[in-house]
């Protein structure tokens, strides 16, 4: 491959591509804290992420024996690539990098690939369309970690993108499935089929040190509403509870269970949080609820397509990253703000950023004043 002016890195937790890879991922999973916190967490991880590997290895198997997301990313990244190449000839030729946190590719191989290909800007774009320190936060602390692991801290100017809840693209192309969607019921039921848009839960503890989550998933269901201009019911739930903590709700599974002891005979569920089809869609909403809705009496249980590899949704991730270099500037507006109950330092950290003024920035938590590109390292307090 020829010299790659700018490599964007296409963050996520990843899925396991076979059956081999659950286990490991587990352990991974239930070992962060940043993820999901536990009491005696180094012996209660394993002891969960064990003992739930043989049921999950079942699920991965009614789906295909693996997680299609990694198929999907790379689609989505070669896309987006191509049309940023005629987008934003300045900044071109583009790279897109696959970095999940618990199967690889991992942070280290973007990074590594990054360096092979003479990347000299990278931007960091999270795969999470609404911010959460669980997910965009801790994947960019892994990203730095990994950055110091391999000796590449200062290989490239960094800048990041995010979040995206509200980006029109975005919601133009969930509307779209959510039509799609509505097209599985008969003309005559479309207006009062219940849109039951579905996110995946949080722990509460991350919740309530004041995690932008929340707010953000109703940002995007909002402007998916609006979009439609329909006159559908419509609620928000959350999906795939693990660990014995206590989960943002209401749950999923529950809220379906409710619908059916109501009445409701027509529920269509869309996963407003999930680019990519995975475990969460193919088995837990697919399988798992459409069991459960079927056992409480609705009779018709569809689901909105997941935005994949369509095109409208890939014109979107470029455009996203268009807006972005276009801006210059190193993250937006929203990174710096931590959490009110943050307690972890090396959150809102960025490595070598675009700009000597933004790396002041950082350390002094301050607009406008100066400082050496080194103190961009070190953590807002």
């Amino acid at each position: 491959m020829g010299k790659i002016k700018t490599g964007i890195v296409m963050m996520n937790l990843g899925g396991p591509a076979d059956l081999g890879q659950v286990e490991p991922f587990l352990l991974e999973l239930f070992a962060d804290r940043e993820i999901i916190q536990l009491p005696f967490q180094r012996w209660l991880g394993p002891f969960i992420a064990r003992r739930r590997a043989p049921k999950v290895r079942g699920l991965y198997q009614k789906i295909g024996g693996g997680s299609p997301i990694l198929r999907y990313t790379r689609a989505q990244g070669a896309g987006m690539v191509a049309r940023l190449d005629r987008l934003s000839p300045g900044t071109a030729p583009h790279g897109f990098y696959v970095a999940f946190r618990y199967v690889t590719p991992k942070s280290e191989d973007a990074l590594q690939a990054m360096a092979a290909d003479g990347v000299e800007r990278a931007v960091a774009f999270t795969q999470y369309p609404q911010f959460s320190c669980s997910t965009t936060g801790s994947s960019l602390n892994e990203l730095w970690r990994a950055a110091d692991r391999v000796g590449l801290r200062d290989a490239f100017e960094w800048s990041i993108i995010d979040r995206w809840p509200v980006h029109p693209g975005f919601i133009a192309s969930m509307a779209e499935t959510v039509r799609e969607g509505l097209e599985q019921f008969e003309p005559a039921d479309r207006d009062r089929v219940l849109l039951l848009f579905s996110a995946h839960s949080l722990p509460l503890s991350v919740i309530d040190r004041g995690d932008a989550y929340p707010q953000e998933v109703g940002a995007s269901v909002q402007a998916v509403v609006e979009q439609l201009g329909r006159p559908n019911p419509y609620l928000l739930a959350y999906q795939s509870e693990v660990g014995p903590v206590r989960w943002l709700g209401p749950s999923t599974e529950r809220v379906i269970e409710r619908l059916g002891a109501r009445g409701q005979k027509d529920l269509l569920v869309v996963p407003i949080a999930f680019t990519s089809d995975h475990i969460e869609t193919l088995s837990e909403l697919d399988l798992e609820y459409g069991e459960v809705a079927h056992r409480v009496g609705i009779t018709h249980y569809k689901r909105t397509p997941a935005l994949n590899d369509r095109p409208q949704f890939i014109d979107a991730l470029a455009d996203i990253v268009r807006e972005h270099l276009a801006s210059e500037q190193p993250y937006g507006p929203l990174y710096r703000t931590r959490c009110p109950g943050c307690e972890n330092p090396q959150c809102r950290q960025i490595a070598r950023p675009v700009s000597d003024q933004a790396g002041s920035r950082m350390t002094t938590g301050e607009p406008g004043q100066a400082g050496p590109r080194g103190a961009a390292r070190q953590p807002v307090r």
